[in-house]
């Protein structure tokens, strides 16, 4: 296991094996010496930002960042599943750490080991640009000049424009994934609703419950029409004279998990984050691929046309998935030639 370091000049490094297969790991909490200015208001007080970063040591860093519940692990060659993007990164994966070394924070206000809120105490509303500059801070901690890339999916996608808008010189390339340079509205009404379900439930002193629900709501809009279809087509069963759904005990079991190892807080300050997201796509002018799903359901096609048009060098690219806002996590064979670029391949 990789030790968190709670000081701003020490850092835990380590070779991780496992089958044959190594990554050499550095981990910290980067305390930054000074309050961090939010953009949309208040700061916070000597926020600390938990990294982690992994893969072969003298090769160029890549950024890799994912939706809200997304961790600072993004891969572990010993434990495969303990990373957030186990199916994509790795040693010889579509994005390969024997290529790069692989950077992944826990988000400013998430369930990790970053400043995050804490139960019935206030907490400022956060940007995707104030991400942006707590990965600013930690590059300049880690004497990391200028990334290889910066692979943003959903939430992060939305955090490497930000980045790249506010500091253009510090990356090479971009990768965005399912991630415009605002939220659709049709997205944002999702959203709004499964706050209120979580802020109703912790009124009423159950906010973990009402977590479970939101979670359930969301997994709903993640996934397709399709792929539901196929795997849930069967006929509801009757326990205790009710009848319980397929879908039904599916959604509810992928809640409770979620509520299970995400802080109902955290939920509430990462998604209005998703909602507060905008920056001005003609000031990055970074060369980026954009990665457009035409099954997402919150993240509309047209949208990131329209993103790559804005954008001055960008490059889109379309897929077809059933599983739709969550293709980053399975797609690794489309992603795979995409990535070729942030190893010297174009």
């Amino acid at each position: 296991m990789d030790q968190a370091l709670h000081t701003p000049s020490t850092r835990d490094c380590s070779p991780h094996e496992a089958g044959g297969v190594q990554a050499h790991v550095c981990s910290g909490v980067l305390t930054l010496p000074r309050a961090l200015p939010l953009y949309h208001g208040g700061q916070l007080s000597e926020p600390r930002l938990a990294w982690r970063l992994a893969g072969r040591p003298d090769a160029p860093v890549v950024a890799a960042l994912g939706g809200i519940s997304a961790h600072r692990r993004v891969f572990d060659v010993a434990q495969p599943r303990a990373g957030w993007w186990w199916e994509v990164v790795g040693p010889g994966g579509a994005l390969d750490s024997e290529q790069v070394r692989v950077l992944g924070i826990d988000y400013l206000g998430g369930s990790g080991e970053s400043t995050a809120p804490l139960p019935g105490q206030p907490f400022p509303s956060l940007s995707s640009y104030d991400q942006a500059e707590a990965l600013r801070a930690l590059l300049d901690h880690l004497r990391i000049e200028r990334l290889r890339g910066f692979v943003g999916a959903s939430y992060g996608g939305m955090v490497a424009l930000a980045f790249a808008e506010r500091h253009p010189t510090r990356v090479e390339r971009l990768v965005v994934i399912s991630a415009a340079d605002r939220p659709h509205p049709l997205a944002t009404a999702w959203r709004s609703v499964q706050r209120r379900i979580v802020r109703f439930a912790a009124s009423l002193g159950h906010a973990s419950e009402g977590l479970e629900l939101a979670r359930a709501l969301a997994m709903a809009t993640y996934r397709t029409p399709g792929e539901f279809a196929a795997r849930f087509g069967q006929g509801p069963r009757s326990v205790d004279g009710a009848y319980i759904f397929p879908i039904e005990e599916y959604l509810f079991a992928r809640g409770r998990d979620y509520a299970g190892r995400y802080r109902p807080e955290s939920f509430l300050c990462l998604s209005e984050s998703i909602d507060l997201h905008t920056v001005d796509a003609t000031r990055i002018p970074v060369p980026a691929a954009v990665v457009a799903v035409r099954e997402d359901q919150l993240v509309p096609l047209e949208d990131l046309r329209a993103l790559a048009a804005k954008l001055p060098q960008a490059t889109l690219h379309e897929l077809s998935s059933s599983h739709g806002h969550d293709a980053f996590l399975k797609e690794a064979g489309a992603l795979q030639p995409i990535f070729r670029s942030l190893y010297g391949v174009v």
